[in-house]
């Protein structure tokens, strides 16, 4: 109210000066009176225009402040009531509550930096010029560094570790091994690639895995030695038992010099014939596992998928008519190509679609799926899926350890085997059963 009772008085104070003005003009009053109202009139002209921008000026003066994150400056309140006053009233309100807001926005961000840098898994931002923005103490311990500030400087401490880091996109990993002054690390690496107010970066984390990977290296031998003393043990028992049954029988009848009919020499070929098959067994089981440990590298070419799938069907017709298994393709899309190792892959689907027919004998309906499709994370996925009698809970986390069969007639190697060559193809194989209501097997290859 006070903005326009002093803006009509200066406007009438103005009007009464104009109309003196004329009114001198036009009595002819001397010029020095004239004058004197000509100088009046532009004085009150200025002081009128100073006094309307004033309230201009505050508001631009708020809104620079605002523009500079100056939050500090505090307008003079006289609590009179007037619109002056309500109007630094209110400007004082949004600045402190923007103050307040920044100060709590800084606290985050130096939560979110502390919280950031005690993380134990290793953790690096870098913009699409290389330049780091943040790297956590994990990291500088994890690469035997103090500051990184391009990221092209970890070439220098392991060049594959830094090819992973350029080349992995959003949901890639790899398993890196480096040299470090406390032993061999084994870090996993995993990418995200995001945009911050149309800034591209990347954020990459780094975690030592190598106590985890030496427990599960020297479970996977316990299992195995396990595996391999049940298996060994269960041929050899027998030959050395009937082995030392006939030695003993022919000492006897050597000591005594008594003769051998035909009955007993009948009985000592059976034995004879049973120790050779047993040691056969255990030749054959030994090739086995000379086979799971000598898996050659894989020769790489692009493969039709639908090809693939095709010379499946071909190998796979007269077990699945004799078996009575209806066989489902689908492949999206339709040309879809994969780079691989043909004969390593074709022998990875014949050991899984083995299982899955096997799995098929009692099932009311005989269903057996080969999918192949591309993931939202862009890799390249093959599902093999059957409709059977599922895989039970206890076997479903051993069924990828070496010589582990719930067959009755197997080696236990086939799934070994296939996992073995998805991780030389740099890929993975998953599982997921339920009971009576089948199983899938996932083959996961990395774009």
């Amino acid at each position: 109210m006070d903005y326009k009772i002093g803006l009509l008085g200066r406007i009438f104070v103005l009007t009464l000066t104009l109309f003196l003005f004329a009114y001198m003009i036009l009595t002819e009053a001397g010029v020095f009176a004239i004058s004197l109202f000509i100088i009046l009139t532009f004085v009150q002209l200025i002081l009128l225009i100073r006094y309307a921008e004033s309230s201009f000026k505050k508001v631009r003066q708020f809104l620079d402040n605002i523009k500079q994150n100056n939050y500090s400056t505090v307008y003079p309140v006289k609590f009179d009531g007037t619109e002056t006053d309500d109007l630094h009233i209110e400007f004082n309100a949004i600045l402190a509550k923007l103050k307040e807001d920044q100060m709590e926005k800084e606290a985050n961000f130096h939560y979110f930096r502390t919280v950031f840098q005690h993380l134990s898994i290793g953790l690096i931002t870098f913009e699409a010029d290389g330049s780091v923005q943040i790297l956590n103490t994990a990291a500088k311990r994890m690469l035997n560094i103090e500051k990184l500030s391009h990221i092209q400087e970890i070439a220098s401490i392991n060049k594959e570790l830094h090819h992973a880091i350029e080349n992995l996109r959003t949901g890639g990993s790899e398993l890196i091994k480096i040299a470090h002054p406390d032993g061999i690390m084994q870090l996993s690496v995993y990418a995200i690639e995001l945009v911050l107010r149309d800034v591209k970066f990347k954020l990459v984390s780094l975690q030592n895995i190598q106590s985890e990977l030496e427990e599960k290296e020297m479970e996977a031998w316990q299992n195995l030695i396990r595996v391999l003393t049940h298996e060994i043990m269960n041929s050899i028992a027998p030959i050395s038992s009937l082995a030392a049954t006939i030695s003993m029988d022919i000492n006897q009848k050597l000591n005594q010099q008594a003769a051998v009919d035909t009955e007993e020499l009948q009985d000592y070929q059976m034995g004879l014939s049973t120790i050779e098959k047993r040691s056969e067994g255990l030749i054959n089981f030994v090739s086995d596992f000379r086979s799971l440990a000598h898996i050659p590298a894989p020769k790489f070419s692009a493969i039709k998928i639908h090809d693939l799938f095709d010379q499946m069907d071909m190998l796979l017709q007269n077990q699945l008519e004799t078996q009575k298994v209806n066989l489902h393709k689908q492949i999206t899309p339709e040309d879809l190509l994969l780079f691989a190792d043909c004969s390593q892959i074709e022998q990875v689907l014949i050991n899984l679609t083995q299982n899955a027919i096997h799995a098929l004998e009692d099932a009311p309906e005989k269903n057996l799926y080969l999918r192949a499709f591309i993931d939202d994370h862009g890799k390249i996925i093959i599902e093999v899926e059957d409709s059977g009698k599922g895989i039970e809970e206890e076997a479903l986390s051993k069924i990828f350890i070496p010589f582990f069969t719930t067959k009755k007639r197997g080696s236990g190697i086939g799934l070994s085997l296939s996992k073995q060559i998805m991780r030389r193809h740099k890929g993975n194989i998953q599982v997921k059963s339920s009971r009576n209501k089948g199983t899938i097997f996932k083959l996961i290859f990395n774009a």
